[in-house]
């Protein structure tokens, strides 16, 4: 007997020969890793994630566990290799293949489990609970996770954005899902796939509830802009060349810095631009360790003295020990060198080797990063000037407590300092600079991205971009932005929402598999 329940089903799907080949499943499950993919950027068509995940559903449901699981790896496959193909420009397409790969076993996971709740009443619910649940884990492990194409951060275009503020990521990815089941739940009632969801009541309404209730919710989060203004700049120093071997221009990149931050204060004194109270300088601006190189010192302090206020300035530190660090030096103009922030999460394989001798053993790559980089030990809140700044290096971004620490340390101004000249033109800027909107959203605060070669960017608390520099160009922003000390609800709730969404995927789980089948 049907349930008469919100967004329930009737009983369990049977499988049978009807339910279509394996080739025709696998078809679909490519294509929805590709639309997955064309939502994000560079591609950016948002409005694509919820049929992508509607598509690999429909693929899973009234198959075997074994299959689902096969459905889910070509899905995650095809996604990860077009979203993160930037990986290949560092360490190879065996580095890209491998990545693709490790995240694609937890989208094989998630094949299975849909295989399993598609079965139950309440199936769309469960879904996208089990979404949720796999991002939480892939955002975690190993190595500290990778949360590169999670749902919400296809999303920085989208009128569901406001959804962040009440609770970040975890919920506007859960939305999405959630979007996604109840298209599938149509597409059902359509009959598209009446063969896979036999027995499935066919009403055609829980998508149009879902749009209604998604959207209304969204446009009703309020995402305030107001606070205390503030005149900040942000320095894009270039670099010489694309690629990887420009670390070996140091000296270069530093002068790049050191220029552009000398013309903005040339610029200020003749009063084309407006005297900032603060100035950031991106990750990498100095490779040189201004604490043991004094000319690279002498450097910094000569162009921080010429604009005249305090600069972060985005350096490599030797130590601690055989240890390098990634950091960012708040510089005054008088009394030189302050408190810094040590990057807390390197990257692995990319700024830290785990399992060095393992790896050699299997590729050279591992001597492109001849040194591993020190985790900092303090949340990156730091004062500069009149304003205590919220401080994340790179990927850090991408890491929801990372970012959510530096708020309630006080930070009433994010920047996020990268350096992804590395990655020269490919999708990577564009992807992380989609991660700085969503985190001004969630927690209610304006983010400058200094960037070495690009994309730099001031973004307004509520997601819009209101400037921005193109890549490999050399660029000063000067902006007034607005800092806030009042904080959303995303920010107090922090990881509970995500860790209520992932218990729900659990119970459904748990329920689907103590269903008769």
């Amino acid at each position: 007997m049907a349930h008469p329940a919100v967004l329930q089903t009737a009983p369990a799907v049977a499988a049978s020969p009807r339910q279509g080949r394996l080739a025709v499943r696998l078809g679909v499950a490519a294509l929805s890793g590709l639309l997955l993919y064309l939502a994000f950027p560079p591609v950016g068509l948002w409005w694509l994630a919820p049929p992508a995940v509607a598509l690999l559903t429909l693929a899973c449901a009234g198959a075997t566990v074994r299959r689902g699981v096969l459905l889910g790896l070509v899905h995650g496959l095809v996604s990860f290799l077009l979203l993160v193909e930037w990986t290949a420009t560092i360490a190879g397409p065996a580095a890209l293949v491998a990545l693709a790969l490790l995240q694609g076993l937890f989208l094989a996971l998630l094949g299975g489990a849909l295989v399993v709740v598609t079965r139950a009443p309440l199936w769309p619910l469960w879904t996208a609970a089990l979404w949720v649940l796999q991002e939480a884990l892939r955002s975690r492990v190993p190595f500290g996770g990778f949360p590169w194409g999670r749902l919400a951060f296809s999303q920085g275009e989208s009128p569901l954005l406001p959804l962040a503020a009440l609770g970040g990521a975890p919920l506007l990815g859960f939305v999405v899902a959630l979007l996604a089941a109840a298209l599938a739940h149509a597409g059902v009632y359509a009959g598209v796939v009446s063969g896979v969801f036999a027995g499935v009541r066919r009403r055609p309404w829980p998508l149009a509830l879902a749009l209604a209730a998604a959207f209304g919710v969204a446009a009703a989060v309020p995402t305030p802009v107001a606070g205390e203004d503030v005149q900040v700049a942000v320095v894009q120093g270039n670099v010489p060349r694309l690629g990887l071997d420009f670390a070996s221009q140091r000296a270069a990149v530093l002068t790049n810095h050191v220029q552009a931050t000398r013309a903005l204060a040339a610029d200020v004194r003749a009063g084309r631009v407006v005297r900032p109270d603060l100035v950031v300088w991106p990750e990498n601006a100095s490779d040189l360790d201004p604490f043991t190189d004094p000319a690279a010192y002498a450097l910094i302090d000569g162009a921080v003295r010429d604009v005249g206020v305090p600069v972060l300035v985005g350096a490599v530190l030797q130590g601690p020990g055989e240890l390098i660090s990634n950091a960012g030096i708040v510089w005054d103009p008088v009394t030189g060198p302050g408190e810094r922030y040590v990057k807390r999460h390197p990257v692995p394989f990319g700024e830290y080797i785990p399992l060095r001798p393992l790896v050699r053993r299997i590729t050279s790559k591992v001597d492109l990063v001849p040194r591993d980089f020190a985790s900092g030990d303090r949340v990156g809140a730091l004062d500069v000037g009149p304003v205590r700044v919220g401080d994340v290096i790179c990927f850090e971004v991408a890491y929801d407590g990372l970012v959510r620490d530096t708020v309630l340390a006080g930070g009433r101004l994010l920047v996020v300092q990268t350096n992804n000249a590395t990655f020269g033109r490919s999708g990577e800027t564009v992807q992380q600079l989609a991660m700085g909107r969503l985190r001004a959203v969630e927690h209610g605060r304006a983010v400058l991205v200094a960037a070495t070669s690009g994309i730099s960017a001031v973004i307004a608390p509520d997601g819009r971009l209101t400037q921005s520099a193109p890549v490999f160009t050399r660029e000063v922003l000067s902006a007034t932005v607005p800092t806030r000390s009042a904080t959303t609800l995303a920010t107090r709730l922090g990881a509970l929402p995500e860790l209520l969404l992932s218990v729900l995927a659990l119970v459904g789980l748990a329920l689907a598999v103590r269903r008769p089948a």
